[in-house]
């Protein structure tokens, strides 16, 4: 029975944001209304500083980890990958926020580890890596989404993680559809 009230409240889980619960609780601006306008760590960086950017990537990462990996405990693989869909939705479209949330980055990743934590650790290292080298977040980001799929079937190879995993990967790429028209135009910060 419980199986089918995981997915609702992770999706409800995935809506609480981070960004703005952070920013509110530091007496920092509303991200959704300043910097990039993205209620994201990377936004709540310019805002608020390193502890309020760690805190924010920390709190969306555990969101995304602990949901999961309860699915996994309480519930079945499949319902733990819709779960994982689930939280995932809730970050980039959350029912508490007129569905204008963050791209999915660190809740994806967190969810990534819930699912398995080899294919988490093969994104992150892949993020920090691309990171290191081009300093640019959102390039790390997109190269990222592009490489999880293939992770998924090189390290898992079941189908419903490789389908699962297409779709964050695709909805991360649609997110981030700005930040690709501004590196394509060589104008992305």
């Amino acid at each position: 029975m419980i199986e089918w009230f995981m997915v609702p409240i992770a999706y409800l889980i995935g809506s609480v944001s981070s960004a703005i619960v952070v920013c509110k609780l530091m007496g920092l601006p509303d991200p959704r209304d300043h910097g990039s306008g993205n209620p994201g760590a990377t936004n709540v960086m310019r805002l608020g500083g390193k502890k309020a950017a760690g805190i924010t990537l920390f709190s969306d990462l555990l969101k995304g980890l602990v949901v999961v990996a309860l699915a996994k405990i309480l519930t079945t693989d499949t319902i733990a990958v819709l779960a994982a869909l689930a939280v995932f939705l809730g970050n980039l479209f959350p029912i508490f926020f007129q569905f204008k949330g963050g791209k999915g980055v660190a809740t994806g990743c967190g969810v990534l580890f819930g699912l398995y934590w080899g294919l988490g650790l093969a994104v992150a290292v892949t993020w920090i890596s691309v990171l290191k080298i081009s300093k640019i977040s959102s390039l790390s980001a997109l190269i990222s989404a592009l490489l999880t799929p293939v992770y998924a079937w090189l390290i898992i190879g079941q189908t419903q993680y490789i389908v699962a995993t297409s779709i964050l990967s695709i909805l991360s790429l649609w997110r981030h559809r700005g930040n690709i028209y501004r590196l394509i135009k060589g104008e992305e910060d």
